[in-house]
Parts: C-alpha cells; sequence; structure tokens
C-alpha cells in the first residue's frame, strides 16, 4: 500500500502556523527530493561527507567552515560543548565532569525561552551551566558585561521572535563585549533568512535550521570560523553521536542551500499581495476583525492578524483543528484574542478551505448570539 494519510490514520494538515516543527517544518523541491535520492541510493565515507560538504557550503556561504547537523537545537547543544571543550579530547568524553569549571554560557534573561524546548535544555545537554544577564525586560550591554568571570566559557545570543524583543542589547554590541573579552560569540539564528548577516559582524558561531528559511530537510548547520567550527564537527564523536544526521539529508540540505541561495524566499511584498484578498473576505466575517502585520521580529514575513471579538480565540483555534483538514494557526497571541495566520506554505485553494472553516464556526455562534 503506498503511503498516504489514510494509511496511518493521519489528519491531513493545512498550516497556517508557519514553519513548525510540530507540523514537519517545510514541504521540499524536485531538487531536494532528487538530492535525498542520490544519498538514500549510495554508501559514502561519512567522515569525509561531513567534511567535504562543510567544505562546499563554507564556500558558498563565504564563511571558514561550516558542520551541517541534524537541527539547529542540536546545533546549540554540540556548539556549547565545542566552546567549552576547545577541542579536549577529556572534555569529549566527559562533559558534564564537574572538575570542568570554565563552563557558564552567558545570555540575555528574556533570551532563555522555550521554543519548543527551552534553550537553557541544550546548553546543559552540551555541558554548560546557564548564566542569565539582565532582567526580562531588559538587557545592556553592561548587564551582558557584568555576568563574564574566569568561569565564563562563552555567550549566546537567540535571534527568534520567541524572545523579548524591547530593550534588549543588539547583536553587534554582544559581538563587540565577547570580543572585548576574549570569549566567542555563539548566535542561534535558526529560522533568520540571511545567511551571511551575523558572520559579517563578526560572530564566531552562527546555528540555522535547514528546514525553516532554508525549506530544506530536516537538518541544521553551524557556521563560523575555525578552530570553532572543527570543536563542533569532533561533537560527532561526543554529544553528536546521538544527534547524527543520515547521508540522504546531507545531500538534500546542501541542495535546498545552493536552492536558496540562487532563488531566495518569497518575499514580503509578495506575501502582502497574496494576503490583501485573503484579509478582505476574512473582514466579511462577523466577530472579527483582519489586518495585515508584519513579523514581531523585523523580519520579511507578513501575516494575517485576526482580532476576534465576542468569541473566544482560544475555542476558534480548538474547532479548527477539529476535523480533517485540521488547520493550524498562530496561537501566541489568543490570550488577547488574536489569532495570525502564515500562509508562506498556504496555497489558494487552502486558503478557501480555511475561509470556509472560519465561516461554519462564527456563523455557527452568531446564530447561537441570536437567541
Amino acid at each position: 500500500m503506498s503511503v498516504s494519510y489514510e494509511k496511518f490514520k493521519l489528519n491531513e494538515v493545512i498550516n497556517a502556523s508557519g514553519r513548525m516543527t510540530i507540523l514537519g517544518v517545510s514541504t521540499l523541491s524536485e531538487s531536494v527530493l532528487k538530492a535525498q535520492r542520490f544519498g538514500g541510493e549510495h554508501f559514502f565515507e561519512m567522515e569525509k561527507l561531513m567534511e567535504q560538504t562543510g567544505a562546499y557550503l563554507a564556500k558558498l556561504l563565504e564563511v571558514e567552515d561550516v558542520q551541517i547537523v541534524s537541527c539547529a537545537s542540536a546545533g546549540i547543544a554540540q556548539s556549547v560543548a565545542a566552546v567549552i571543550g576547545k577541542g579536549s579530547l577529556h572534555h569529549l568524553y566527559h562533559p558534564y565532569d564537574q572538575t570542568i569549571t570554565r563552563n557558564e554560557i552567558i545570555l540575555p534573561k528574556g533570551h532563555n525561552v522555550d521554543y519548543g524546548v527551552p534553550v537553557e535544555l541544550m546548553i546543559r545537554q552540551g555541558g554548560g551551566c546557564v548564566v542569565e544577564a539582565g532582567y526580562a525586560n531588559q538587557c545592556t550591554a553592561a548587564h551582558l558585561e557584568m555576568m563574564i568571570t574566569e568561569r565564563t566559557a562563552g555567550i549566546l545570543y537567540i535571534k527568534s521572535h520567541h524572545t523579548v524583543q524591547k530593550s534588549m542589547l543588539s547583536i553587534a554590541e554582544a559581538i563587540e563585549i565577547a570580543h572585548q573579552h576574549q570569549l566567542p560569540m555563539i548566535i542561534d539564528a535558526a529560522a533568520e533568512e540571511d545567511l551571511m548577516k551575523y558572520t559579517d559582524l563578526g560572530a564566531d558561531l552562527v546555528i540555522y535550521s535547514g528546514a525553516k528559511a532554508i525549506e530544506g530537510p530536516s537538518a541544521g548547520m553551524v557556521i563560523g570560523k575555525d578552530p570553532f567550527v572543527s570543536w563542533v564537527r569532533l561533537q560527532s564523536k561526543g554529544i553528536g553521536r546521538s544527534m547524527k544526521i543520515g547521508k540522504e539529508n546531507v545531500l538534500g540540505f546542501v541542495q535546498a542551500v545552493e536552492d536558496y541561495l540562487a532563488e531566495g524566499s518569497e518575499s514580503g511584498a509578495s506575501m502582502k499581495k497574496r494576503l490583501e484578498p485573503f484579509v478582505q473576505q476574512l473582514n466579511t466575517l462577523p466577530f472579527l476583525e483582519a489586518t495585515i502585520v508584519q513579523d514581531p521580529a523585523g523580519r520579511d514575513i507578513y501575516r494575517a492578524s485576526v482580532q476576534l471579538m465576542q468569541v473566544s480565540a482560544k475555542e476558534v483555534i480548538a474547532q479548527l483543528k477539529e476535523k480533517s483538514p485540521v488547520i493550524y494557526t498562530r496561537e501566541y497571541q489568543a490570550n488577547n484574542g488574536i489569532i495570525e495566520f502564515d500562509i508562506r506554505s498556504v496555497n489558494q485553494q487552502e486558503m478557501k478551505k480555511i475561509m470556509q472553516r472560519l465561516k461554519e464556526i462564527l456563523q455557527t455562534k452568531e446564530s447561537t448570539s441570536c437567541h
């Protein structure tokens, strides 16, 4: 029997929430699938495969080195282990040895978020001890600097919509502080679209998801400077062994990066153009007001923001998932009565299905409220 939703008793999914891990993140292009197939049908000397694909990507991205990893979370853990161990075989095999005291990783308190898993868990997995700088609603360069001691192994900055955005020091400021104190600077830029920006600013290690902006398979990469990236590569013989990536995804990911650099992703202007008729239709429905909004982290991503009135956003979100196709939305502002629709992975036919489902839900509520 061929693969299908029905075979495994699964619901069809409309992904209006964005590039989300809980939904498999992205769909794959034909060129990526072809590269994966080549990987799946052949054998490789895996150590050479990782070195050579890393060198190939480094040339494309104009950086010193690249290490492909299984995902961005693995990239955080292995980067933390790398800057603590600095190539030490003792640390490689004993990353949680309590005699290793230079293991503190500083990050702004507003960056210690749960993005599906807590950031601090990934730091600890790499053998790091979390040190928060500043406060939940503010972190300055001075706050970061005052936490540096002889136990500090590195600084981590999370560039994400999940983090607190206001009153936070910039990446450039964080890099300046790190380098003034001869400390490595790690940037988690998992969903970011610019693959060169942060290394150009001077970051030592920058982590990207393979399946988000790049729209590749389950993968990630750590890019940056020597010897830091080579220390990350060493982790494949340590904690990275349990996070290894298959040959088919290595080659599929490289192809996805090539395609991304050549073709880019959908522009914000294109998203807005596709959103305009969708938002107009939404505004014909009762109990809501729809507008187009930009991603709060400043990325060139636009979404439909729906403010619900007299009805519960949480109830509407739950009803959108009640039957196939289940419709996933961005739920971060549900407590404020707001649902957002990210259309990057939504086609015209799926937009019609979303409209139809919302119409059914809201008209039922309108009928109920009239009695």
